[in-house]
């Protein structure tokens, strides 16, 4: 398994932020960084060229979506997860018309985060 992805995780909230990290850890992911709303997100997007980032749909400031649409205008090959808790199936039909790759139901589990990075993993050895 390619182990150099470069992880973005945005979310408000840092308990989730840390958990997402803890598992991206046991995953062996290296490059970490972390966001905690839209706009910092699309900042760091520019600045860091993430492969990968999770996003939270409902945040202060600039929420998942608004943040989606933005990063996609400047890097189309970024894959985005949004991140939501039960009840936003709106949203995440607004997400994946946007652009966004999946999505994963909060609480994150290990084994939901494991699944989707042997995904992309596959997906990126199968298009080099």
């Amino acid at each position: 398994m390619k182990k150099n992805l470069k992880v973005l995780i945005c979310d408000d909230s840092i308990l989730i932020r840390k958990k997402l990290r803890s598992v991206l850890e046991k995953c062996k992911i290296e490059e970490i960084f972390e966001a905690e709303n839209g706009a910092i997100a699309v900042e760091q997007a520019k600045e860091l060229n993430p492969d990968l980032i999770f996003m939270d749909i409902v945040m202060p400031d600039k929420d998942g979506i608004e943040a989606l649409k933005e990063i996609k205008t400047f890097n189309t090959d970024v894959k985005i997860v949004m991140a939501s808790s039960a009840g936003t199936s709106d949203h995440l039909k607004e997400a994946l018309s946007n652009g966004a790759y999946d999505f994963i139901q909060k609480p994150v589990s290990f084994e939901s985060v494991t699944l989707l990075i042997e995904k992309i993993l596959k997906e990126e050895s199968a298009n080099v």
